[in-house]
């Protein structure tokens, strides 16, 4: 199954898509399960899918994507998760993951513009799978992790690399306004199959930029909720934003910015394309 969040005629809704168009979930079921986070909540995608035959449709051409999960309880970035990508910014080694997070309105959607802020011109790109968590936990060890997983999204965790750089701390340079878009579709565990084989592709105005398959990530999905897990209770609607490959523009010589006009995409098999365009900030 796939889900996508999304307004249409200024409201905001969700559904379940269905070949070019989307079952509006959102307003046939509104009183019970406003937006998809709470549906994820009551473990209830299965049952409200099969409502879809009542719902009214849109063309996916007539609506305005919204962030997959525009309202997520955390999201937790983890990064320096590919080895290319490790050895490309000359960081050490280390026997756990690295986690920072982002904060809800540092998304977007797809079709949206991911938006340079006026105080930098050093926006990157960074194609990444994203997880959704379905079942909340803590202390959830690694042979229970896929069982907590709702589905699966494309996300680029754009990265403002100045201010990213400013200290050690990575958050300012993750957390501008509408730098990381993340969709088009939440995609259900049974569609997507197995995850590793997976090939993650970043393209820059058609030109690949980032291409890897997803299991050579250094920490695997189940370890990445394992060890979240310990430090936070994951709830459903969470997003783990699971790491970028080697290839992104501050590591080339000369280095590649994103610029206004620039169209990026990012497309995982099995789970989408996920494509936005640059615009300078207001």
């Amino acid at each position: 199954m796939k889900f996508a969040s999304f307004e249409i005629n200024n409201t905001a809704s969700w559904g379940l898509v269905e070949g070019a168009a989307v079952a509006d979930l959102g307003a046939l079921l509104r009183d019970r399960y406003p937006d998809l986070k709470s549906a994820i909540a009551a473990g209830v995608l299965s049952e409200v899918a099969a409502s879809a035959a009542e719902a009214k449709r849109h063309p996916l051409a007539s609506i305005a994507f919204l962030p997959v999960i525009p309202n997520p309880d955390k999201i937790l970035c983890i990064g320096l998760n590919y080895e290319n990508h490790r050895k490309e910014t000359g960081r050490t080694e280390v026997e756990n993951p690295t986690v920072f997070g982002r904060f809800a309105n540092s998304q977007t959607g797809h079709l949206t513009s991911i938006i340079r802020p006026k105080v930098s011109t050093q926006l990157d790109f960074e194609g990444e799978l994203a997880v959704v968590i379905g079942k909340a936990g803590r202390y959830i060890p690694r042979a229970e992790a896929w069982g907590h997983i709702a589905g699966y999204a494309c996300y680029n965790e754009g990265s403002v690399r100045d201010y990213q750089r400013h200290t050690h701390q990575f958050t300012p340079g993750k957390n501008f306004p509408a730098t990381g878009a993340f969709g088009p579709f939440l995609v259900t565990p049974d569609e997507v199959g197995e995850v590793g084989p997976l090939r993650l592709q970043t393209r820059l105005n058609g030109e690949v930029v980032q291409d890897t398959a997803i299991d050579q990530m250094i920490f695997d999905i189940p370890r990445q909720i394992e060890y979240c897990s310990e430090f936070t209770r994951l709830e459903p609607g969470d997003v783990i934003a699971t790491g970028t490959p080697g290839g992104v523009g501050s590591r080339r010589s000369p280095p590649i910015w994103m610029k206004p006009g620039d169209v990026v995409e990012v497309e995982i098999d099995r789970v989408g394309c996920l494509r936005n365009t640059i615009a300078d900030e207001a």
